[in-house]
């Protein structure tokens, strides 16, 4: 049985990619983007299987009326997929309010402002699977990526709440956390903050971190995600890339590290306890 897709920043990455797998297998896609003249060529190839749909999830009213565009046209929805997002490069000194307040409003707002508007269907529906696109820098932070790893931060938290709330309706959620991927994540999607001298010398260590290491394929991650679509018991979380685990490793061990150290002065704090 084919599923209904809908898709958020289809134009490219991952949500191309993602889309690609799901139309080559005979499913139908709600593709949106920001400019749908970049999925002129998979209407050409798939024909009525795809809608593409003029998104920007920052619109509230907008990703409410596209959901109920694609539900009307296709007449269910069984996968969602937020992957509309982009990074910020900066320091946390030189971003400015409006690049904050920006970020967050496509990486959290617009990821809660499509699964609101799908849920009544799939809760109606009994069944669904909300896909959320996270990262490495969900569950590490980066220097020079704090606000893009803030917003990450604060979708995790929402979907590992939204799982637990939805999980009586018989709705799936999945977090999915990418390593680095050839996508245009760094490229013309970015936005960068304008440079304090000061932080130079932590921009080249960061760059001095990062050289040598190698992007994964974007096309790689289809296989994958379609087998967590197609898993009866889907994971909450799952990494897309080798890397993250030994990273998400070495970060636990340092904060169980610190909390069992500061643990008394913790306990301290809890103040007098009734004793029975």
């Amino acid at each position: 049985m084919s599923r209904v897709w809908f898709v958020t920043g289809t134009s490219r990455g991952f949500g191309r990619v993602w889309a690609e797998a799901a139309l080559g297998r005979g499913d139908k896609v709600a593709a949106t983007a920001r400019n749908v003249a970049a999925l002129d060529d998979l209407v050409d190839r798939y024909g009525e299987n795809v809608l593409p749909i003029t998104l920007d999830v920052t619109d509230r009213s907008a990703v409410e009326q596209a959901v109920k565009t694609a539900h009307a046209h296709f007449g269910q929805l069984d996968v969602v997929v937020n992957n509309a997002g982009y990074g910020l490069f900066a320091m946390t000194e030189e971003v400015t309010e409006q690049q904050a307040r920006d970020q967050f409003e496509t990486n959290v707002f617009g990821a809660l402002w499509v699964t609101q508007a799908v849920l009544p269907y799939l809760r109606e529906r009994g069944s669904g699977h909300i896909i959320q696109v996270s990262s490495i820098g969900g569950l590490r932070a980066f220097p020079g990526l704090g606000i893009y790893n803030a917003s990450k931060w604060a979708l995790e938290g929402l979907s590992e709440a939204l799982a637990a709330e939805v999980a009586g309706f018989g709705v799936k959620v999945t977090i999915i956390e990418p390593a680095g991927y050839a996508t245009d994540w760094g490229g013309s999607s970015a936005v960068y903050s304008e440079h304090v001298p000061a932080y130079q010398g932590v921009r080249e260590a960061i760059a001095a971190a990062w050289s040598g290491t190698v992007s994964g394929d974007p096309q790689a991650t289809a296989a994958a995600v379609l087998q967590v679509v197609d898993a009866e018991e889907p994971p909450l979380r799952i990494f897309l890339g080798a890397g993250p685990l030994d990273l998400v490793r070495e970060e636990y061990a340092r904060r169980l590290e610190t909390w069992e150290e500061w643990n008394e002065v913790s306990e301290a704090a809890m103040g007098s306890r009734p004793t029975s």
